[in-house]
């Protein structure tokens, strides 16, 4: 996934969910955070930041996107509707090994009460897809959430039904980041989420995580990394 007219900023401060203030150039400005989690282990004062100019689209705000922060020394997307883009460009492109003869894709699929980000066929199988954006990392630990989400349990309950339906159901957690040596569930965080995929993953909803390659102007998908969940 590709970004145009790339911005380099500081990090200020956050006021809320949607906006920061950034200095562009030593000019404080502010600018859309396309991301309502808490980032708060990435958005610090003085953290280094990429941003989309969108000054070219009538209408806006804010003249600027925040896409990416430096975490140390490594770039973290935290654009948080770049994971469908890039898992689907990656299944089109036969990058996940697991799903190598899709014939046919459709993104944003109703199912029942929720709206799956990835609807595709392998030959006569039905497959749904749900995709999870992280950006939380500590001690080379990637993990999700990073805040309660009743939503995304919910999602995880809709595909246990799929599956067991006749679909094959998939859970991709795409961590927008290369530094991780392996993915966990924040159970501390989201007790709840955290059973509901190890249900599914009883059930035989099958659990998997990518690391990515991210720049300033781009996010593609990386490696399969391994999976402990750690379930009762």
């Amino acid at each position: 996934m590709k970004y145009d007219h790339i911005v380099e900023a500081i990090f200020v401060k956050r006021p809320n969910r949607f906006i920061a203030h950034v200095l562009i150039e030593g000019k404080e400005e502010i600018v859309h955070v396309k991301n309502t989690s808490r980032c708060r282990e990435l958005l610090t004062p003085g953290a280094k930041l990429f941003l989309e100019d969108k000054r070219h689209i009538p209408g806006r705000k804010t003249k600027y996107s925040v896409i990416s922060v430096y975490k140390d020394n490594v770039l973290v997307n935290i654009d948080s509707q770049a994971p469908n883009t890039v898992v689907a460009e990656a299944l089109l492109e036969n990058k996940i090994k697991l799903f190598d003869n899709v014939t046919f894709l459709k993104r944003e699929v109703t199912y029942g009460k929720s709206r799956f980000d990835i609807y595709m066929e392998q030959g006569k199988k039905r497959c749904l897809m749900e995709i999870k954006g992280v950006t939380l990392e500590n001690d080379r630990i990637a993990a999700f959430p990073d805040a309660p989400t009743e939503r995304g349990a919910r999602h995880v309950r809709e595909m246990i039904d799929a599956v067991e339906e006749g679909y094959r159901g998939t859970i991709l957690f795409l961590i927008k980041m290369k530094k991780p040596d392996h993915f966990a569930l924040n159970r501390k965080m989201d007790p709840v989420f955290a059973a509901a995929v190890c249900q599914a993953q009883s059930k035989g909803v099958e659990i998997l995580a990518y690391d990515s390659h991210v720049t300033q102007d781009e996010i593609i998908i990386g490696d399969e990394l391994p999976i402990k969940l750690n379930c009762p």
